[in-house]
């Protein structure tokens, strides 16, 4: 397994949602799994997978990754044109922790360009175009970052810890989707969130939950 450098979040690493979708994909089989983060995740590094254990070269873990309980929760969908007039107010376009992040960076015009606003009873939307070349790694990348943005406040950034995702169907190239995120609660430093993807049809295409960790 390979973080190439497009793929970022963070300066110098590996967005935590398509690293986790990488891993996750790794793994294989049918049944929902979970991934924790341990560390950053390493760009242009050989990974390796071995009994639920990813490690650099030099043998140091990066993340883990173990069956998950049923992703079944879903965080409503909204109609594209509510998706659009909450992206417009971004609160990443006038302050972004990480403005280069494949994701949800307004800098990276050859990113997945997800912006998530928020909506009146505080989820997050944003209107999603998949790209020419879709994996699930790119579903998990678009279930990360909306949830994160249901907690990030200016000069509060947060790192993804662990999520879990479940991949129902992949968009096509091209399709014009949403996705929503949701805030659970927050405990000290740990923020639970969760996300849904939609397709044009209004078809739930993915879910997933998450912890993210203030810096």
């Amino acid at each position: 397994m390979r973080i190439e450098s497009r793929y970022n979040g963070p300066p110098g690493s590996g967005n935590g949602g398509w690293s986790a979708g990488v891993f996750a994909t790794e793994a294989g089989g049918s049944e929902p799994v979970e991934v924790t983060l341990r560390r950053p995740p390493p760009l242009e590094t050989e990974l390796t997978l071995v009994d639920g254990a990813v490690r650099d070269p030099s043998g140091e873990l990066v993340a883990e990754v173990r069956p998950a309980a049923v992703v079944d929760a879903v965080v409503p969908p909204v109609d594209l044109a509510t998706a659009a007039a909450a992206a417009a107010h971004f609160p990443g376009l006038v302050e972004h922790p990480f403005p280069g992040c494949y994701v949800c960076g307004p800098q990276r015009a050859d990113g997945l360009r997800i912006f998530p606003g928020r909506l009146p009873d505080g989820r997050t939307a944003a209107p999603f175009r998949a790209p020419e070349q879709v994996s699930e790694a790119t579903v998990w990348a678009a279930l990360d970052c909306p949830g994160g943005w249901a907690v990030l406040a200016p000069g509060r950034p947060y790192l993804l810890g662990r999520i879990a995702a479940v991949v129902t169907v992949l968009p096509g190239p091209g399709d014009e989707c949403v996705v929503t995120g949701e805030l659970l609660g927050v405990d000290g430093r740990k923020a639970l969130v969760r996300t849904s993807l939609y397709g044009p049809d209004g078809a739930l295409l993915g879910a997933a939950r998450a912890t993210w960790i203030a810096c």
